[in-house]
């Protein structure tokens, strides 16, 4: 941020000199201020920032000190840290028009505009000449107040008499964008960059005009032009980042927001973008304690605690969860996407009855909803209401024949209720947009063996194994037809095959149980007795590197480093594939 105008002031007061409590003081806070004073002439802002902090030591009681020290800190771009600085000049000196100017300046450069517009008047008041980047400031505050007639005149009136200035026309652009007025914002913003293709804020305001357009391409080019030209602004990086992860690009897009959130740690609005990035790219674990941050700042931001409740949710905590969907409905009770989350929270907890009420509420305000009827359908299908989960799953497919899942459900329950023709039919819509579902070709393979179809449910098994080698009721099945066409030896593998994978399903079962009981253990303190679980889990199952890494956890807790490494390889080595062969 570019230095606002150069401070009028050669020297401290006489009257102000006067408050310092000493002369040694008074010579060394006035030789300080004029050394500030000229390193801003020369747009040393280091130098200056130092000098003036010196004058506010040495005089604390002096509003030019502060003034000056305000200043600077706002144009280095740092408005928190001014703001402090020239409300004190301010309240010692109310008269100080570049005080108040900058402290204007400051508030809106926060968003402030509420304090920042009684400021502004306070100056037009005085006849002030306000420069064109001040001027601007002043029409957003008016616009942000709902003065827009105000705002468009004074920006007119501007122009008039300066047709060639491009801040100018950059502020008639924010404003009639923030109208709304995109079609006749964008000449504004083209005229500025005509006039002035370095001026930072307008690549920012166009670029920031074509992401709501949903122009990303475009969009990212003028935000990195901005960014380009004002590296440590704010807004600039924070709708770079947005409009990154608008367009997909989610390793730029989090690196963009991360810088965001570096350059002002306290500002909620990067926290936000970044925490939602996160989510978005599936790194929610680390979203989690920025939404909270923001929840912290913003209490009755539904959006947040919405948020928040998902991230919850999607880490498989749907009771903490559920406390962020519940105040958010108690803020937000009509939005019915709300209502299908909390009800997919309780679903998560196998609360069948109030995640149905969830649901139906949802559909109360959004009966065309797809994925709400699909998610009505699905409740009423876990609670073994097959003839009302059937309406809902149907329109759920009706309302949008692109989702896979109605189809795959309603194929289970035709399949489960001995339509086997119409569960064909459904499984073989789910597989024309899922062709990689294993599960779906081992329950139609299960159907077409059912309707007496070898030709297809051979293929179709077989393309279930393809897919989930593990299982074992596609070779069960398998082997079933086979033996009916008299291939005894084909039936007698596929039967062994699906007897060791029983055996492997029944161990790793066992492993998992006793992994999760000494996990807990674990985490208890209760050392001793964790490491006999967990012996047990690979005991049960010497191939599951989960239970290898939990003992080695254990082992290193009780003090046996060599076990602890021991166990680490090996579940290092499980999850390690296997090289492959150089020759064909």
């Amino acid at each position: 941020m570019k230095p606002l105008l150069w401070i009028a002031l050669l020297a401290l007061p006489a009257a102000a000199i006067s408050q310092t409590p000493s002369g040694s003081d008074q010579t060394a806070a006035t030789k300080a201020f004029r050394a500030g004073r000229a390193a801003m002439e020369q747009n040393d802002l280091a130098r200056a920032h130092a000098e003036f902090a010196k004058v506010v030591q040495l005089a604390p009681n002096v509003a030019a000190g502060h003034s000056a020290l305000g200043a600077v800190l706002y144009a280095e771009g740092n408005p928190s840290a001014a703001m402090p600085e020239l409300e004190k000049a301010h309240s010692l000196d109310p008269k100080d028009s570049t005080a108040t100017l900058n402290l204007a300046l400051s508030h809106s450069a926060l968003g402030a505009y509420d304090k920042a517009l009684p400021l502004f008047r306070q100056l037009d008041s005085a006849s002030m000449a306000f420069a064109p980047g001040d001027l601007a400031a002043y029409a957003r505050a008016l616009d942000a107040a709902g003065d827009t007639e105000s705002a468009r005149a004074k920006l007119s009136a501007a122009l008039t008499q300066d047709p060639s200035n491009a801040v100018l026309h950059d502020a008639m652009g924010t404003v009639l964008a923030e109208q709304s007025k995109l079609a006749d914002a964008r000449p504004e913003f083209d005229r500025a960059l005509q006039l002035d293709p370095n001026l930072a804020s307008a690549h920012l305001h166009l670029g920031s005009l074509l992401l709501v357009q949903q122009n990303y391409p475009e969009a990212i080019a003028e935000l990195q032009k901005a960014v380009a030209l004002a590296p440590n602004d704010l807004q600039s990086n924070l709708q770079l980042g947005r409009a990154l992860a608008a367009a997909g690009q989610d390793d730029a897009a989090i690196s963009t927001l991360r810088h965001a959130a570096e350059l002002d740690p306290r500002s909620v609005d990067a926290k936000y973008a970044l925490a939602l990035a996160l989510q978005a790219f599936g790194q929610t674990k680390e979203a989690i304690p920025l939404f909270q941050d923001v929840i912290a700042a913003r209490p009755s931001d539904s959006g947040a605690l919405t948020n928040l409740g998902l991230a919850l949710v999607q880490t498989g905590e749907a009771k903490a969860g559920l406390t962020y969907y519940q105040r958010a409905l108690a803020l937000d009770p009509k939005n019915a996407i709300l209502h299908e989350d909390t009800g997919v929270a309780y679903l998560q907890q196998a609360d069948l009855d109030r995640a149905i009420a969830e649901f139906r509420s949802g559909l109360a305000l959004d009966p065309n909803n797809p994925q709400l009827n699909y998610d009505l359908g699905l409740a009423l299908k876990l609670q073994d209401k097959a003839a009302e989960a059937i309406p809902a799953l149907e329109k759920a497919a009706q309302l949008d024949p692109s989702l896979a899942d109605p189809p795959f459900t309603l194929g289970i329950i035709y399949m489960q209720m001995g339509r086997f023709s119409d569960a064909a039919r459904e499984l073989e819509k789910n597989l024309a947009m899922r062709p990689e579902n294993g599960d779906a070709w081992a329950i139609l393979g299960s159907v077409y063996k059912q309707m007496d179809q070898p030709d297809k449910a051979v293929p179709a098994l077989r393309r279930a194994i393809e897919l989930q080698p593990e299982q074992p009721s596609p070779h069960i099945n398998l082997a079933a037809i086979l033996a009916a066409q008299g291939d005894t030896a084909g039936a007698a593998a596929e039967r062994k095959k699906a007897a060791d994978l029983s055996r492997v399903a029944v161990s790793r079962q066992r492993a998992k149980f006793n992994l999760d009981s000494g996990t807990q253990l674990l985490k208890q303190g209760k050392v001793a007795e964790a490491l006999v679980q967990l012996k047990q889990a690979v005991a049960a199952d010497p191939n599951y590197a989960d239970a290898h890494r939990a003992l080695a956890d254990a082992l290193a807790q009780q003090g046996d480093a060599a076990g602890a490494a021991l166990e680490r390889q090996k579940a290092a080595a499980l999850e390690t594939p296997p090289p492959q062969s150089a020759l064909p």
